[in-house]
């Protein structure tokens, strides 16, 4: 039966990378087939329809609603001109040092990163950042490789993802956190280094005319300028979120609405707060849909292998394949991160995430190796994953294929994940 639940999930890979069904439709599909295939009643106590679907469905809600406070606040941080304040202060500190520069906007970025993640939070600091480099002249591929080594970096302390590690690895945030930390060193560490490294390494290409950036660029900050700076008090906000959850120690949904209010607060008038409130909050709907679907179909996925029937027939199978040296640990999986490349099966926002709940739910390893596992692997799929919407986007933007930044920032976050691997191995496995 292991067996069999193994060739589904396989099935499901392939349905996702041939593009015939959507991520999130596939893995629904996927957890209603394991229920079925294991035995699951259709009704009743540990059922495909009860459990399963009602409260699968709704098992990741406290992430759906972080989620959301983020896009909401990021839509704030546009609407308001704090990032693209912070991103023109940065510019024009940096002059034209092309590697200052750089450094400037990954530092954005990685503010920006710890606020929203995905395409937004690229879009946040590379709108105005992109054009910016390329014109100093940062290669094309550096560029968009900057804004997404950035987000990497604030990954590591994105609101959002701590609620989604939290609920999905029945862990205390506390205990989320602590990891964070320790995986956070890593990723900045290697961010400055791709900097350093590639803008050098590569010299300087000045791209003057490159028509699919400079039209966008130049629409954008006049509307900026148009608005004007935000007030300098205004540019803490992307730290505030921080400061409550990390330094206060308060829940991550009130940190994150404290972030909301701090941004309102410090660029709005009070006769207009009321209509931007509800402006951008609607607007964030847009932005939150996608991913607030897919925590959907990942909670029904995880309720189905967490069943007893799941459990025990892939019990045996995942138990053999699973190394508990550690230094066997390490090589194993390190030498296994592309397969989160690719929406593959080590995607934590796919397949991973049930295969992640069978290491936890069989006893293979404790919830927070488990914890740093997919951390690991999510600073990978983050940056270098052709098919993830902030690699897309800046890509795009910049005028490169989504392939070539994967080859430029691969070796990095794969230095990344090994260095989250070899803490998790030698203080849990």
């Amino acid at each position: 039966m292991g067996v069999v639940i193994l060739l589904m999930m396989l099935v499901g890979v392939v349905l996702m990378l041939s593009g015939k069904l959507p991520t999130a439709f596939a893995l629904v599909l996927l957890g209603v087939s394991i229920a079925l295939v294991t035995g699951a009643p259709l009704t009743g106590e540990e059922s495909v329809l009860d459990t399963v679907l009602q409260e699968g469905a709704g098992g990741l809600a406290a992430t759906m609603i972080a989620i959301l406070l983020g896009s909401w606040l990021g839509k704030l941080l546009d609407e308001t001109g704090i990032a693209g304040t912070l991103v023109r202060k940065i510019v024009e500190f940096g002059g034209d040092r092309p590697t200052v520069v750089a450094l400037g906007v990954l530092a954005v970025s990685g503010l920006v990163g710890t606020v929203t993640g995905s395409a937004p939070a690229a879009m946040l600091a590379g709108i105005i950042g992109i054009p910016a480099m390329i014109a100093v002249g940062v290669p094309k591929v550096t560029a968009a490789g900057t804004i997404l080594m950035g987000l990497a970096a604030g990954l590591p302390f994105e609101l959002p993802v701590w609620q989604f590690f939290s609920t999905a690895l029945d862990l205390p945030v506390e205990t989320v956190r602590n990891f964070m930390i320790k995986l956070f060193p890593f990723a900045a560490f290697f961010a400055v280094l791709f900097v350093l490294i590639e803008t050098r390494r590569r010299g300087v290409e000045h791209a003057w005319s490159l028509k699919s950036v400079d039209a966008s660029a130049e629409r954008r900050p006049s509307r900026r300028r148009r608005l004007g700076d935000a007030p300098w008090y205004a540019l803490f906000t992307p730290v505030v979120p921080l400061v409550l959850a990390l330094g206060l120690e308060i829940a991550i949904i009130p940190s994150l609405l404290g972030g909301v209010l701090y941004a309102l607060v410090t660029t709005t008038r009070p006769r207009e707060m009321n209509r931007r409130l509800l402006r951008t909050l609607y607007a964030s709907f847009d932005v939150a849909a996608a991913p607030i679907v897919l925590f959907v179909a990942i909670g029904i996925l995880l309720a189905a292998v967490q069943l007893p029937g799941s459990i025990e027939a892939l019990e045996p199978l995942v138990r053999n394949v699973s190394p508990q040296n550690p230094v066997v640990f390490v090589l194993v999986f390190g030498a296994l991160v592309p397969l989160c490349l690719y929406r593959g099966p080590l995607n934590v926002y796919g397949l991973g995430a049930g295969i992640a709940g069978v290491l936890i739910a069989a006893g293979i390893y404790p919830a927070v190796a488990v914890l740093g596992l997919t951390t690991s692997y999510n600073q990978v799929f983050g940056v270098a994953d052709p098919t993830s919407t902030q690699t897309v986007w800046s890509a795009q933007y910049s005028g490169v294929s989504p392939q070539q930044v994967m080859l430029r920032t691969l070796p990095y976050v794969w230095c990344v994940a090994l260095g989250g691997l070899i803490v998790t191995a030698s203080l849990y496995v």
